[in-house]
């Protein structure tokens, strides 16, 4: 997944720590090799790459993660579309490894064409994806929160029932802490790359997380600067442009990392006003951090607010 993983768990004595953290790998290399963007052998890179007009049987795991990814498609009117995988090459945060650059206008509108969500269709009974021709999916806002779950589903399965996951920065409380109390995890103001804090108003904020996941999606991570302007590797589907906003962070607090990360995602493209009336309509537990000059704001849906703690 081109990140890190991290697991504090509380392990029954005579348990190997090895046999875990081997099936642990296990769960998530088995997710590389069906939805990563940037293997050329995996399930999804050959879904992209199949001929037009076809039906493409899904390994379980891709087309559940492809139903979810479309499901927050339809319901964000577009602000999360899987679909987007021509503008993250074009933009140079894809798997092409052309590098960071402002595209022209003709190839903005060409990699536009090829952006929209509503052309797969899925058949559940085959579990089969429909590729129209020149699809790209690219999964990387919503493969990672299911990465989450599946090693929280494989923890239970090896009946570990405490324990704190992060795959990347996205987590899931499994249970609760052995002493009885929910896992707490920091959610701060978000440093910048380069360490210049996004603000210095935005109080840290912890949440309390027990059988409940959170995810954040932000500019912290990618980005490049041009002529004094910076361009997120967020982008707007809608527009096909890096989001150029204030919003420096979306968290979301889900019952699974899967719906978290990519709804974070799709609050981080609406932006701190739209996503912020959208979460609230929608119940959406969500946490947005904006810039405000030298400064940041930090607004909260009341959904979010049960799940701080002191």
């Amino acid at each position: 997944m081109g990140t890190r993983w991290r697991v504090v768990a509380a392990v029954p004595p005579r348990r190997s720590l090895h046999d875990l953290h081997d099936g642990i790998q296990a769960q998530l290399d088995g997710i590389v090799a069906q939805m990563s963007s940037w293997e050329h052998d995996s399930d999804l890179s050959r879904f992209n790459r199949a001929p037009a007009m076809t039906w493409q049987p899904l390994p379980d795991a891709l087309f559940k993660v492809m139903a979810c990814a479309l499901d927050i498609a339809h319901a964000s009117d577009g602000a999360y579309d899987p679909t987007v995988g021509p503008l993250v090459d074009l933009w140079g945060f894809g798997p092409s490894r052309e590098g960071h650059r402002i595209p022209d206008a003709d190839a903005l509108l060409a990699a536009r064409d090829r952006i929209g969500w509503q052309s797969i269709e899925l058949r559940h009974d085959s579990h089969s994806a429909w590729q129209p021709g020149a699809v790209s999916v690219d999964l990387s806002a919503i493969a990672k929160g299911y990465g989450v779950d599946a090693v929280v589903v494989y923890l239970r399965r090896v009946e570990i029932a405490r324990a704190l996951v992060d795959v990347g920065g996205e987590l899931y409380g499994l249970g609760c802490k052995p002493d009885g109390t929910p896992w707490r995890v920091l959610v701060d103001a978000l440093p910048d790359e380069d360490d210049k804090p996004v603000g210095g108003g935005a109080e840290p904020c912890v949440l309390q997380l027990r059988d409940m996941a959170a995810a954040t999606s932000g500019d912290r991570w990618h980005r490049f600067e041009q002529a004094g302007r910076r361009y997120s590797h967020t982008l707007d589907p809608r527009t096909g442009m890096p989001v150029a906003h204030d919003t420096a962070a979306v968290t979301v607090v889900a019952a699974d990392a899967m719906r978290a990360d990519a709804w974070a995602t799709a609050l981080t493209v609406m932006g701190g006003e739209d996503g912020l009336a959208f979460a609230t309509r929608h119940g959406i537990a969500a946490r947005f951090v904006t810039r405000d000059g030298d400064d940041a704001a930090v607004r909260t849906t009341s959904a979010f607010e049960q799940w701080v703690g002191a």
